[in-house]
C-alpha cells in the first residue's frame, strides 16, 4: 500500500486547518477541517474550480439559511426545507459536487443564528478558512505532475497490452489469468484517460508555452488512441477468432503480424524517451497486412461467415497499425521541433497531410477563450 500525494495533502490540509482555526480562536475549527477535505482535488485547475464552486455554493447556502431563519425560524422542519431548496438550486446551477458542503453551511448557520450573529460569522469564517487552506496546500505541496504520470501509465499499459496481444492468438495463458489481465488493462486505460483529461485541463498563461503544450497534447492523445486500438484488437480476437476454424498458415501469419505490431509499439515509446538511434524504425512492411487479407479471400476452405470474422480481425489489425504509424510520424515531428528544426517539422506535416498544426491552433484558441 502506497501513500499518494493527494492522501498526504489531505492530511496536511486538515492539520493546518485545525491549527489555523485554533490560532484564530474560532469556536468550531472542525468546520475548517471538514471544508479542507472537500476542497482537495487531483489537479490545480480542478482545485481552483472547486474553490470557485465552493464559494458560490457556500454564499448561496448562507444567504438562504439567513433568510429562512428570519422567515421560518430554526426548527428541524425549516432546516430540512432549506436543504431541499439548496440542493435544487445547486443542481440547477450544475455545481452538484458542492452540494455536501453547501448543506453543511446551511445547517451550521441556521443552528448558529439562534445563538447570535457572532457565532454564525465564526462558523462562516471556518468554512472559508478551510477552502483557502486546501487550495494553498494543493498548489504549494507536491503539485500534480500529470505529464510524468501519463507517460508512466502509458508505458505500463503498453507492456500489459503487448503481453495480452502476443498470447491472444497462441492461447498460451489460462483463461482465468487472461481475463484478470484484460480487466487490469481496462482499468489502466481508464486511469490513462483521467490523466490525459487532467493534463488537458491545466492552464498555461504564456503563448509560446501554450503552443508547445498543444502539440504535446496531440502526441499524448495519439498515444491514448493507439492503446485503445490495441485493446480493440484483443476484443476482436476474443469475439471472432475462437468462433471459427481458420487455416494454420493464416494463424501463423496473424501471430507474426501481431508480434511485429507489438515490437513497433514498444520501439515507439523508446523513441519518445530518446532511447533509439536516429532513423531506426520497427515498422512492419505494408504488405504484411495485405497478405493476411489475400489469404482470407483466396481461401477455398473457409465459408462466408469464417471469412467475415477473420476480416474483422484483420481490420482491427489495420486500425491498430494505422494508429502506430501516425504516432510514429507525430513523434518524429515533435523531436524535430525539440531539436529546433521547426521548418523541417512543418514541411513533413504538409507532406503527409497531418492535421497537427490545425489541432494545435484549435487548442490554443480554446485555451485563450478558457482563460
Amino acid at each position: 500500500m502506497t501513500i499518494g500525494a493527494r492522501v498526504l495533502k489531505t492530511g496536511i490540509a486538515v492539520a493546518l486547518a485545525l491549527w489555523a482555526g485554533e490560532w484564530l480562536h474560532l469556536d468550531s475549527p472542525l468546520l475548517a477541517a471538514i471544508t479542507a477535505i472537500f476542497t482537495i482535488q487531483p489537479s490545480i485547475y480542478r482545485s481552483w474550480m472547486q474553490v470557485l464552486d465552493q464559494l458560490q455554493s457556500n454564499v448561496l447556502g448562507v444567504a438562504i439559511a439567513i433568510a429562512a431563519f428570519w422567515l421560518l425560524g430554526s426548527t428541524p422542519i425549516s432546516v430540512g426545507i432549506v436543504c431541499i431548496l439548496v440542493i435544487l438550486i445547486c443542481l440547477r446551477l450544475k455545481i452538484e459536487d458542492t452540494i455536501g458542503l453547501a448543506l453543511v453551511a446551511v445547517v451550521v448557520i441556521m443552528e448558529a443564528r439562534s445563538q447570535g450573529w457572532p457565532v454564525a460569522l465564526d462558523r462562516l469564517g471556518g468554512l472559508l478558512l478551510g477552502i483557502g487552506i486546501a487550495f494553498i496546500v494543493n498548489v504549494t505541496i507536491a503539485p500534480p505532475k500529470h505529464k510524468e504520470r501519463f507517460v508512466r501509465q502509458a508505458q505500463e499499459a503498453q507492456s500489459l497490452l503487448s503481453r495480452l496481444l502476443r498470447t491472444s492468438v497462441s492461447n498460451e495463458l489460462k483463461e482465468s489469468v487472461f481475463r484478470i489481465e484484460q480487466r487490469r488493462l481496462d482499468e489502466l486505460l481508464k486511469k490513462l484517460d483521467d490523466s490525459y483529461r487532467m493534463f488537458e485541463e491545466e492552464r498555461v498563461w504564456f503563448r509560446r508555452s501554450r503552443v508547445r503544450r498543444s502539440k504535446l497534447l496531440i502526441v499524448y492523445k495519439e498515444m491514448l488512441l493507439t492503446l485503445h486500438r490495441g485493446a480493440n484488437l484483443i476484443e476482436a480476437v476474443e469475439e471472432q477468432y475462437w468462433a471459427v476454424s481458420s487455416e494454420a498458415s493464416w494463424n501463423r501469419e496473424a501471430d507474426r503480424h501481431i508480434e511485429s505490431l507489438c515490437n513497433y509499439h514498444e520501439q515507439l515509446l523508446w523513441k519518445w524517451e530518446g532511447k533509439t538511434k536516429r532513423g531506426s524504425s520497427a515498422a512492419p512492411p505494408l504488405e504484411e497486412g495485405v497478405r493476411l487479407t489475400e489469404q482470407i479471400t483466396a481461401s477455398a476452405e473457409a465459408d462466408a461467415v469464417t471469412r467475415a470474422r477473420l476480416l474483422v480481425i484483420t481490420s482491427s489489425m489495420f486500425a491498430y497499425e494505422d494508429r502506430l504509424r501516425r504516432l510514429d510520424r507525430l513523434i518524429d515531428h515533435w523531436r524535430l521541433r525539440e531539436a529546433g528544426d521547426e521548418d523541417e517539422a512543418d514541411k513533413r506535416e504538409r507532406e503527409v497531410g497531418e492535421p497537427a498544426e490545425r489541432e494545435a491552433s484549435e487548442r490554443e484558441s480554446s485555451g485563450r477563450r478558457g482563460d
